[in-house]
């Protein structure tokens, strides 16, 4: 199959570093994979002289974590089993998960989650003290652990922000945008250059040297006009590794979610999530106000009806959508009742409530909305990419173990998990000290004012339906766009650049897999077809040129 070639900038624009520090092992990004990088870094790594700094691109709290609401899985619950939550997971990925990844995850999960605890995660319980349990979309068991209702990413958060506060051998940096790794002669990693705003003696463009990176930088759904991830999620952290040699894998698998709070045909930016749990604890999707005759139409189309995996009920809203000429779909919880709502989902209540909806008494307009990455920075078992010294967790990584597409609440699951195998392995791995070789990648920028049309492009053409012509067409305006120079150097065109690298490889995927499978919808090729795609999607690129290559696997399930 044809592999197409693009170019794009190596590296990007940048000034000389007005300032250098070092650290052992740099952590880029303050989720719950980042933080629980750092602070099992911390204990794993020897006393004394060896230094873990984390970055984060705004404050310790502004990444993706904290407006996780459903909470997270695990197998914790009576008559639970790792091996079926296993099942559920492969499932969902529709054939396309690595079955010793997702085995990893499920079996260390459950410690995990009780790791969490220790550290002072105030999950949820129910009156006889055990732990509250509640399902969400393609699981066949009660195992989702949530806290403060609907508020488990935030109290997740605050949580390991309070343990890392008490870690004074732990430094954080924030406001820092990671630019770009500096490689050694052996391509390995020698430090990372950061662009620092307001940190005093640090503000501007600086080096930090060090023996180890640990990505932990979160998603893409800025690609696109409308995603449920905060304005941080520029893909940065998967741009940066490709730019320096890592391969990217599975990109075209982007979760959409199936049920966002559609807010108007001009909104944009972040859109408010009504979290699966609310499916879970019985709301239901119709297509119509009751008084225009609307029904429930998921009963029928799958098992699990409105609790079906997240791809089958993003493409039945969508149908529903296509077939009506309705610009959403709507969900119906007013039968919770105002008592369960305030108490079960007070933080989903209120924002309804801020745009002008009472869920308590109102249906809820919804349609889906970029959500999460499936893909990114390939690695092992234990989190390694393919630039020696680099290491990615988290929603910036490809472990294989969301597939083609992610279980419910199997994200924060995934970034504790593989964050805790990196600590494992990272202290016996650590690099000696090397210098930053001269770096001869071609540098480029595309200015900050092309982010709209690059969303506006990658949402009608490479969102939620794909198709060989919009895909064709996505390709040509991008391509369009890389040829455009920015004027001046500045954060948001980094960004931009950063936005356009992952998007052009995003839609090359896309085109050239030709089938149905998961979160990826081609209305052409409508089926999925494991002869020809049962295997991933690679993305490498060399001093700005970057080229796919189709990696054959076996199937890891036949479901």
């Amino acid at each position: 199959m044809a592999t197409p070639v693009r170019r794009l900038p190596g590296r990007l624009t940048a000034p000389d570093p007005g300032w250098t520090t070092t650290a052992d092992v740099v952590v880029i990004g303050s989720g719950i994979a980042g933080l629980t990088a750092a602070l099992r870094l911390r204990e794993a790594l020897p006393p004394g002289g060896v230094k873990v700094l984390v970055v984060t691109k705004d404050v310790l709290a502004a990444g993706s974590t904290q407006w996780a609401q459903g909470g997270i899985a695990a197998a914790l619950g009576p008559g639970d089993t790792p091996a079926q939550h296993e099942v559920d997971t492969l499932v969902a990925g529709a054939g396309a998960c690595d079955l010793d990844a997702v085995r990893v995850l499920v079996e260390e999960g459950p410690d995990a989650v009780r790791e969490l605890i220790a550290l002072g995660t105030n999950f949820d319980h129910s009156p006889d003290g055990e732990l509250s349990l509640t399902r969400e979309g393609g699981h066949h068991r009660d195992r989702i652990a949530h806290a403060g209702g609907d508020a488990t990413g935030a109290e997740i958060q605050r949580a390991l922000i309070a343990a890392v506060e008490r870690a004074p051998e732990i430094e954080v940096i924030q406001h820092a945008l990671a630019v770009d790794l500096l490689l050694a002669d052996d391509g390995g990693v020698a430090g990372v250059t950061l662009h620092v705003i307001g940190e005093g003696v640090r503000d501007g463009v600086g080096a930090v040297r060090c023996r180890a990176v640990v990505l932990a930088s979160g998603g893409l759904g800025q690609v696109f006009s409308q995603t449920t991830n905060p304005a941080v999620s520029t893909g940065d952290g998967m741009a940066l590794a490709l730019r320096a040699g890592a391969t990217l894998r599975d990109l075209e698998f982007v979760q959409f979610h199936p049920t966002v709070m559609y807010l108007g045909p001009d909104s944009r930016g972040q859109q408010p999530l009504i979290s699966e749990a609310v499916r879970g604890e019985g709301a239901f999707l119709v297509d119509g106000l009751p008084e225009e005759g609307g029904h429930r139409f998921m009963q029928g189309v799958h098992e699990l009806a409105d609790l079906a995996p997240r791809d089958v009920v993003a493409k039945a809203i969508m149908r529903r959508m296509i077939e009506t000429g309705q610009p959403h779909m709507w969900l119906d919880a007013r039968h919770l009742g105002a008592d369960f709502w305030e108490r079960r989902f007070p933080t989903i209540l209120a924002t309804a409530r801020s745009h002008g909806v009472d869920p308590v008494t109102d249906l809820i307009p919804v349609a889906p909305a970029c959500h999460y990455a499936s893909g990114g920075v390939r690695t092992d078992l234990w989190g390694r990419s393919d630039v020696p010294g680099l290491y990615a967790t988290g929603e910036a990584a490809c472990s294989g173990v969301h597939g083609a597409n992610r279980l419910a609440s199997n994200s924060l699951l995934e970034g504790l998990v593989f964050s805790r195998r990196i600590a494992q392995v990272l202290p016996g791995e650590l690099r000696e000290w090397a210098e930053p070789a001269t770096d001869r990648r071609t540098a480029g920028l595309v200015p900050g004012r092309l982010r709209r049309d690059l969303q506006e492009t990658m949402t009608a053409e490479v969102g939620v339906l794909r198709s060989a012509t919009g895909l064709a067409g996505a390709t040509a305006v991008l391509d369009k766009l890389a040829g455009v120079a920015a004027e001046v150097v500045d954060v948001e065109s980094w960004e931009t650049t950063n936005l356009l690298t992952i998007s052009t490889a995003l839609a090359d995927a896309a085109a050239l897999r030709e089938e149905t499978r998961g979160s990826h919808w081609r209305e052409d090729f409508p089926e999925r077809d494991d002869e020809r795609f049962a295997g991933h999607f690679d993305v490498v690129m060399s001093d700005g040129e970057t080229e796919l290559v189709f990696v054959p696997s076996p199937a890891t399930d036949t479901l």
